[in-house]
């Protein structure tokens, strides 16, 4: 078909998979002679295109660097009027034979309508001028290929960090060079990272988050606007939790969107609900709980019916967590069952089904990091008889950045002892600075004793003690009466310590240095 017989305006076609190059760079070639003469001097070439048709507008994509010697040109506002609607990004005209030098109408239409003019000496082929442009655009998709897996490599390091969520973030907004905010489907702020934004263009970046925000159904997956000298952009995050992650930058660099749709991926994995546990049977247990029925008949519901694993957690700098950070540590451990909302400071806790661990829980390594605690609901041993074998513990590991208490297995009717175990754990963990800090359940000569016989001993010895009193002795023999571990773990003053072991002291009318009179009181605290 003849060119000239067609004159239907052009579909717009997407621009090539390779980064644009500034004119800019192309001008600072020296071997090509280019000079700019007219329009303005930014603009971005995403083609290279030659043609001497009289109106080339039916053949232009957008964005390209039309070149042309003007065999056809005779009227030049119409001309370069035609080359700005069809999208073409500077116009090069080369000298020579048709045109001694750029003719000076066509310099004025470019002036007055903004489209680069570059002339073109008559050295310079065209050929040699579209090879320096695809080698431009090899060369930037290069570097973009680098920066992206640069910038895969951060975030992934990122999300294996304790604080995933909050790392990613930071990370995106470092290599964007902007603000990364995850937001609600409300528009509600839970993490943000990055230089803050004036009032209006946060209100555009919110606006922008709803639009994407999966709470209707045909919603966007991504969007994109700009605001004064900003430019903004939002990605709705997988799971179904309406979660959107927005983005502010000064300006939009090659590979952005990739780098974007990296940390998208990684955040829609790191929010998404963890799928160890159906979520259908969470939601029977809890309403059955409600109504009253026992913790034994729920337990199945929550995919497991064996012994339960009660974990106390806290973050190792003293910062607090939030429900995503919780979450991701739940994930971490194998559970759904995560308890992140107690606020003030309080411990996240853990509830784990019981898995067997991969090593013996008398092991030398094992041995170092737990803490002298009983194991609550545990069979009793009859006299005479081998002490039971205590259950292997779930397989808890220590986890960056965290400062972990871990109750042993124990039966889900008797999770409130184990749970004040696991705070037990977590305060003798932070006092001696471990990782992690697990309950040896009762073995040895203590399971010899009926528990009954145990249980009778430890309130006649114990009978003179407050309970207040009773948890600073338990905590002093545990810590090998270490009046500074004892008051970190205690969180008072190592002066109250020493008043309430004193204390102790005189109610039991003994002597506390002696080792029997430990090893007997230490006896009898294992059993409450």
């Amino acid at each position: 078909m003849d060119e000239s017989s067609m004159t239907s305006a052009p579909t717009a076609a997407p621009g090539p998979p390779t980064p644009p190059v500034p004119l800019s760079e192309l001008l600072a070639t020296k071997d090509l002679g280019l000079r700019r003469i007219a329009g303005p001097a930014e603009t971005e070439l995403l083609w290279v295109h030659t043609s001497e048709m009289a109106d080339p507008y039916p053949y232009l994509l957008g964005g390209e660097l039309l070149l042309s010697a003007g065999v056809l040109l005779t009227d030049a506002d119409h001309y370069v009027g035609r080359l700005v609607e069809a999208g073409a990004a500077a116009l090069g005209f080369g000298v020579r034979p048709v045109h001694e030098t750029v003719p000076g109408a066509l310099i004025e239409a470019c002036d007055r309508q903004g489209l680069p003019l570059l002339e073109v000496p008559p050295e310079t082929p065209f050929t040699a001028i579209a090879r320096t442009v695809w080698r431009l655009m090899a060369e930037a998709r290069h570097r973009e290929l680098r920066r992206v897996t640069r910038a895969q490599q951060a975030l992934a390091t990122a999300a294996a960090r304790p604080d995933p969520v909050p790392a990613v973030l930071h990370q995106l907004a470092a290599q964007l060079g902007g603000r990364a905010v995850l937001l609600t489907a409300r528009g509600e702020e839970i993490h943000a990272a990055g230089r803050r934004l004036p009032p209006e263009a946060a209100g555009a970046l919110t606006r922008l988050a709803r639009v994407v925000a999966r709470e209707r159904p045909g919603s966007p997956a991504s969007a994109t606007d700009t605001h004064g000298d900003t430019h903004v952009s939002a990605y709705a995050l997988g799971g179904g939790e309406g979660l959107v992650l927005a983005l502010a930058t000064r300006q939009r660099e090659s590979g952005d969107h990739t780098v974007a749709g990296i940390a998208v991926v990684l955040l829609s994995l790191l929010a998404a609900p963890h799928q160890g546990a159906d979520a259908a049977g969470r939601s029977a247990a809890l309403v059955r709980m409600l109504l009253g029925a026992d913790p034994a008949e729920v337990a199945p519901l929550l995919g497991a019916t064996g012994p339960w694993t009660v974990v106390h957690a806290r973050r190792t700098d003293g910062t607090p967590a939030d429900a995503l950070t919780a979450g991701a540590l739940g994930a971490s451990l194998g559970t759904a069952l995560v308890d992140a909302s107690r606020g003030g400071g309080e411990a996240v806790r853990l509830l784990l089904p019981g898995a067997e661990a991969e090593g013996k829980a008398g092991d030398d390594e094992t041995a170092k990091t737990q803490a002298v605690e009983a194991r609550p609901g545990s069979e009793p041993a009859r006299p005479g008889s081998e002490p039971a074998r205590p259950p292997k513990p779930v397989s808890i590991t220590p986890q960056p950045g965290w400062t972990l208490g871990a109750s042993a297995p124990t039966p889900v009717t008797a999770l409130d002892a184990a749970d004040a175990l696991a705070a037990r754990a977590l305060a003798h963990a932070r006092a001696t600075r471990a990782p992690l800090t697990v309950n040896a359940p009762v073995s040895g000569l203590a399971a010899l004793v009926p528990p009954e016989d145990a249980a009778a001993h430890a309130r006649a010895l114990l009978a003179p003690l407050t309970a207040p009193l009773a948890d600073t002795l338990r905590c002093w023999l545990s810590l090998h009466g270490s009046w500074d571990r004892t008051a970190v773990a205690l969180g008072v003053h190592r002066n109250t310590v020493r008043q309430r072991i004193g204390r102790c002291g005189e109610l039991l009318d003994a002597d506390l240095d002696d080792m029997d009179v430990r090893a007997e009181l230490w006896f009898a605290l294992r059993q409450g």
